[in-house]
């Protein structure tokens, strides 16, 4: 028998004894628990929020220029408002 061949069957062995040394090593993975935080939805209870009648629906078109104009200035102070009102009603779905 040559040297190449008898050192191939001693690789060849201790590929196997490797193998099987592996197989006896194997060892049962261990259980555990794990506590894992997931964010859930949650209904908003915001209050809803009433649309206002608007201050310049009620215009016609022989109003004078200075009660149309009164009229839109009210109506942009009740639309400031009524966005305060709707960005705190937003504000408390966010906590």
């Amino acid at each position: 028998m040559s040297i190449a061949a008898r050192s191939m069957r001693g690789v060849g062995a201790l590929a196997g004894f490797m193998l099987l040394a592996g197989c006896a090593a194997h060892v049962e993975p261990a259980v555990r628990t794990v506590r894992v935080e997931v964010p859930v939805q949650v209904p908003c209870r915001a209050p809803e929020v009433s649309v206002p009648s608007w201050a310049a629906a009620g215009l016609r078109r022989t109003d004078s220029l200075e009660v149309k104009i009164r009229a839109l200035l009210a109506e942009r102070r009740q639309r400031i408002g009524y966005a305060r009102l709707l960005e705190a009603a937003v504000a408390t779905c966010r906590l």
